[in-house]
């Protein structure tokens, strides 16, 4: 196939002026996917387009190549998929001898002769003449001295929103999930509009006037930050203090950074973002602007409607839903969207894992000898699940048992976030935590709330440094639930319930930041959160997104949206309670601890989750039950799965498949913990799941395969011996070709040392090791 491409494909593409006509750009091997994190440190299969063909600053059609002796159709399959990740209208799929197109939006396809030219092809795009957008588009993104190279998604974000600034929209939303870098892409946007002087005036005479608006100071901060690419003398945070103590507020500069409750502050009745003039500004970008900024209610609309002039450009995650609506009214419908489900499944996210928790204190009757420590119960009565949950009656000794059980399950020194229902809830957990933890630091946990203030951002920040291992857990209860870039994070902890769908997946957005050696990270699961997920349209639209099903309002007696007071008789739509608990107990909670001892061997169930080959979590019974069903096509029999796997070469092609259809290594290591089989290999899960073969434990296997070691010379047998104490230790990826350097190293402390111990070349050695493997899968009873 390279050579196709050399010889016959890349020299047709340049024929027709690519890369040589001026604004027009060949890429290859065009990065699109980097491949679903499956385990174990491996990857699916990353995509690539073969060619992307470039021009004024757009991409405008794929190239897929195959070998010349193939059929020059073959490719069509991935040249219509690529073109639809890449939003492009025309796709190629060539041998380098013939050239088939297709035409993804009218659906015509068909041989051509030749690639059409840039500007032919620009034409056919049917690209509207508009100067201000080919400026835009061919200013190169900053690529910090080209260490960063934009993401196919982000790429296709920054040019949808250039494009809506040329046609002249005045109202833009990007909908992307957390950790797609929201804060990278207006970045370069507003680089973009900075460098070819685009202003409100279009005369390419003034630098534009950008305003970055967040709703924390830490998102705000964490934007200037980003933006150190531009001019010390263009960047602008906008702090209160400083406009109070010279009277005025900044407008020496270009970019300006501030949050909403700064410009909703002044002196002497004068709100300080009325002190600009109205047209002051060209561009405004609004983080996380589902938050209420958009509601006609909110006082944050009143920044809006006085900058109205200006670009407004809203960031968010959260698709369109009954409880956002407001910010699809204000902003219209997305000019791009990348979802959550899309960025794991294409390898930018981390994936997760959720485990159900239970337990026999899930429920709680008065019985004599229960001290009330606080408030009133109704004796007789039987508090349900949900009424433990959301604090109408608190059994310490449950939370107790909870914080054990899920301090059992973590590693100590992965940070985790533990949610709580209230600040009060969330003061307790955190001492539960630094008295139950095995760690000897008093900073271990700390709590992070609305309460904390300073100290709690200084917390916050400290948990935020990847060279900083302390704080490792943070408790909080909705301050942290955005806003928190950590991609250390491996653990989130649910003590509260959420029946906001919204709030849900800004939670999940915590810990899908990729980072070194993080496979997925864990959601543990007390309050039912995971019945989001039974949502058909969990990571898309979907209706009744919120109890009770009508419109949200803020709430009349605190005019914030969420609620954080305790009247009003319809639900906040954070909590999904009346009176409200997100921040307050209710005056009716009583606190309960039982009598010394009686939560000891109390049982607990945790129930984990599998991802499912269509970027779901699912349970494990429904995980069976698709495996059960697909594994027919990799391996019809018994017999033929034993043949494939006796070699480790056909093994691990295999697993590849396996992992390549979504069941990855990770998760048959799940399943053998769940059927108790953590002592068996992995050919045995699947015997057990496709054939209801009897489990047989490594041990066993070993020692059937030991009867076989007279067979090869007394140096092999000695070495094939460790190889099985290896084996029955560690699993059968010890027995991968690749693992046999390493384990002559573990036996012989160098695979030189290895080789003449063994009196042979490393050849033979390899030769007996794969040959003697089939021996431990020959047909045995247990």
């Amino acid at each position: 196939e390279e050579e196709t491409k050399l010889n016959y494909i890349t020299p047709a593409i340049q024929k027709a002026g690519w890369g040589s006509v001026e604004g027009s750009k060949i890429r290859m091997e065009f990065p699109i996917t980097k491949g679903r994190l499956t385990g174990g440190g491996r990857r699916a299969k990353a995509d690539s387009a073969d060619y992307v063909l470039q021009y004024k600053g757009s991409n405008l059609a794929v190239v897929e190549a195959k070998r010349d002796d193939a059929e020059y159709t073959e490719g069509v399959g991935q040249a219509k998929k690529y073109a639809e990740r890449l939003h492009v209208r025309f796709t190629y799929s060539t041998n380098g001898k013939r050239i088939y197109k297709i035409d993804m939006d009218q659906g015509k396809e068909g041989e051509v002769d030749q690639y059409p030219s840039p500007d032919e092809l620009w034409e056919m795009t049917s690209k509207k003449e508009n100067s201000w957008r080919d400026k835009l588009l061919s200013v190169p993104f900053e690529d910090r001295g080209g260490t960063w190279e934009p993401r196919f998604f982000q790429e296709h974000a920054i040019n949808k929103v250039v494009e809506a600034i040329a046609d002249d929209k005045k109202r833009i939303l990007l909908t992307l999930a957390t950790g797609t870098g929201k804060t990278a892409i207006a970045f370069q946007i507003a680089w973009k509009l900075y460098q070819a002087k685009w202003n409100l005036q279009k005369d390419g005479l003034r630098l534009p006037r950008i305003l970055f608006l967040a709703d924390r100071n830490i998102l705000a901060d964490q934007a200037f930050n980003s933006f150190s690419a531009f001019p010390e003398t263009a960047l602008i945070r906008i702090r209160p203090n400083a406009i109070r103590k010279t009277g005025e507020v900044p407008t020496n500069g270009s970019i300006f950074f501030t949050i909403f409750q700064t410009f909703m502050s002044g002196d002497d009745g004068e709100l300080f973002f009325g002190q600009y003039p109205e047209n002051f500004f060209d561009f405004i970008v609004i983080d996380e602007c589902h938050r209420g900024g958009a509601n006609d209610e909110s006082s944050w609309r009143g920044i809006m409607d006085y900058f109205s002039e200006a670009v407004q450009l809203g960031l968010t995650a959260t698709p369109k839903r009954d409880d956002n609506t407001d910010t699809y009214n204000y902003f219209g419908e997305p000019v791009y969207i990348y979802s959550l489900k899309d960025g794991i499944n294409d390898g930018y996210l981390t994936p997760f894992r959720v485990n159900e928790l239970t337990s026999e204190l899930d429920t709680y009757t008065f019985k004599e000898g229960d001290k009330i420590l606080e408030g009133d119960i109704e004796k007789g009565k039987t508090y349900t699940k949900e009424e433990l949950d959301r604090g109408v009656i608190v059994v310490e000794d449950r939370e107790k048992l909870r914080v054990k059980q899920f301090l059992e399950n973590i590693d100590e020194n992965e940070k985790s976030l533990v949610f709580c229902r209230n600040q009060r809830h969330a003061l307790q957990i955190r001492d539960l935590i630094n008295q139950l933890s095995p760690s000897k630091n008093p900073n271990y946990c700390h709590r992070v709330t609305a309460d904390d203030t300073s100290v709690g951002e200084l917390h916050l920040r400290n948990f935020q440094d990847n060279t900083k291992t302390i704080p490792t857990i943070l408790t909080t209860s909705h301050k942290l639930s955005t806003g928190v870039d950590a991609p250390e994070i491996r653990n989130i902890v649910l003590f509260r319930p959420i029946k906001s769908m919204i709030e849900f997946k800004q939670i999940i957005g915590r810990g899908t930041r990729l980072f070194e050696n993080k496979d997925y990270f864990t959601v543990y699961d007390y309050v039912d959160a995971h019945n989001h997920f039974q949502d058909p349209e969990w990571d898309g639209e979907s209706e009744g997104g919120y109890p009770g099903g009508t419109s949200p309002k803020l709430c009349e007696s605190c005019n914030q949206k969420p609620c954080i007071c305790e009247t009003g008789e319809n639900p906040c739509e954070m909590c999904g309670y009346a009176p409200c608990v997100c921040e307050k107990p209710t005056s009716e909670t009583a606190r309960i601890k039982l009598p010394d001892g009686s939560t000891r061997d109390v049982k607990t169930n945790i129930q984990t989750s599998f991802w499912s080959p269509e970027g779901r979590p699912i349970s494990a019974s429904e995980f069976l039950k698709l495996l059960f069903g697909e594994l027919p096509k990799f391996f019809m029999n018994e017999e033929e799965l034993r043949e494939v796997w006796s070699k480790p070469d056909t093994r691990k092609k295999l697993l590849n498949e396996l992992e390549e259809a979504g069941y990855g290594t990770e998760s048959f290591y799940q399943l053998q913990s769940m059927i108790n089989a953590q002592k068996c290999d992995l050919y045995d899960v699947l015997a057990f799941i496709a054939f209801n073969k009897d489990l047989v434990d490594r041990k066993t296997r070993a020692s059937k395969a030991k009867l076989y070691l007279d067979s090869y010379d007394p140096r092999q047998q000695e070495f094939l011996d460790f190889v099985l104490e290896q084996y029955v230790e560690e699993g059968v990826l010890e027995l991968d070709d690749q693992k046999l350097p390493n384990l002559l190293t573990l036996k012989y402390l160098s695979t030189n040392n290895g080789v003449q111990k063994l009196g042979g070349d490393l050849k033979s050695i390899r030769e007996n090791f794969i040959d003697f493997q089939k021996h431990l899968y020959e047909s045995l009873v247990a």
